[in-house]
């Protein structure tokens, strides 16, 4: 096994420790890629406060870039060198979910300490968390969760797609079905709101409204794409959202933040036959509450959406291609550039609610 460096989780809500761990060799249809990039999620941060329980030690981060540097066997379409985005998608392709076009929420369960490549220096189990562990020099994980990239995208813009690209974009087209002429409420303009904006943008919504509590972020969602901005912390603001509406309510609305207050004024912003789509991830025994009587009366409906619903291998190419026309906006993303020794203090900033998506560079300086 090799030695790399990564930052561990040793106890929920204290500070990633930097340190060398253990790394296997790529098995059956795996690859090994040395890491050039990977951004911070809040994904990341709710786990590493444990906000969904798990298995500690762990190593965390899932939004990552880089280059394959060892292919195992059975590996088909991918060979050394190639650079590449890592999703946590890691889908077995055969379950009645894989098959059925959905390898988001693959069924065939994968335990990332008794199955995962990594050990600590001592050869304690250690998890792979989400199936990347990415926080960390190289990672060691399956063709299906991996997708090339043409080798002039810088790997910081890039890990970007990985999760928080797809996410947005894709629950706004795959998930909410967006057809041209829609509206669309995005509450919450973070990283993935901001992504959810330029999805309803691209599939061609008549109005795109961004809610937050922040009323720099609505700034820069005007920037991404929304056509108005309703700051949260009014009384009623799905009041203001009507009125930018015409006197109704939405077609869509995509809930990109984990807080149960959005999620239980979600559906006051929906109008006659609107739909809501869950995307942001609350703590586990969180609840929200409805009236379920008129979402029957009036024909509304909630879905949840885990990863944008895509499948990578058709959806990361088009996401690519779109951003080297310059119809999708990347490098606007990031807000912060650190290496891995900084890693505590990008998540403390992250947190603070300003930054848009933070990115560790690793590899030579």
């Amino acid at each position: 096994m090799q030695k790399i460096k990564a930052a561990v989780c040793y106890s929920f809500g204290e500070p990633l420790v930097i340190e060398e761990i253990q790394i296997a060799p790529p098995r059956m249809g795996e690859v090994e890629i040395t890491l050039e990039a990977v951004a911070i999620c809040h994904s990341d941060i709710s786990f590493a406060e444990g906000a969904w329980g798990g298995h500690l030690p762990a190593v965390y981060g899932h939004e990552a870039a880089g280059k394959i540097t060892d292919v195992g066997p059975g590996v088909s379409g991918f060979e050394e060198g190639d650079s590449v985005v890592v999703t946590l998608i890691r889908s077995c392709g055969s379950c009645p979910s894989c098959a059925s076009g959905k390898p988001t929420i693959c069924e065939t369960p994968y335990d990332g300490v008794k199955s995962g490549p990594l050990q600590t220096a001592e050869g304690a189990p250690l998890l792979q968390a989400m199936a990347c562990g990415a926080f960390a020099e190289k990672v060691v994980v399956d063709q299906r969760q991996i997708v090339k990239i043409p080798d002039d995208i810088g790997k910081d813009v890039a890990a970007l797609i990985s999760c928080g690209v797809i996410t947005g974009v894709g629950a706004a087209v795959n998930a909410a079905k967006l057809r041209a002429g829609e509206d669309v409420v995005v509450i919450g303009a973070g990283g993935v709101g901001l992504n959810a904006i330029q999805g309803a943008r691209i599939a061609g919504a008549r109005r795109i409204i961004a809610v937050d509590m922040n009323e720099e972020k609505l700034e820069i969602a005007k920037e991404f794409g929304a056509t108005d901005a309703v700051l949260g912390t009014l009384k009623s603001p799905w009041k203001a959202a009507y009125k930018a509406l015409g006197g109704r309510g939405a077609d869509v609305v995509l809930i990109t933040v984990g807080a149960i207050p959005a999620y239980e004024q979600a559906l006051r912003y929906l109008g006659y036959g609107g739909r809501a789509v869950m995307i942001g991830m609350p703590h586990s025994g969180e609840k929200a509450s409805y009236e379920p009587v008129i979402m029957a009366a009036i024909g509304q409906g909630m879905t949840g959406s885990k990863m944008g619903d895509v499948v990578i291998q058709r959806d990361i190419p088009w996401m690519v291609d779109l951003y080297q026309q310059g119809r999708l906006k990347l490098d606007e993303l990031i807000s912060g550039r650190w290496h891995l020794e900084q890693i505590n203090e990008a998540i403390a900033d992250t947190k603070s609610g300003s930054a848009k998506r933070n990115v560790i560079l690793l590899g030579e300086r």
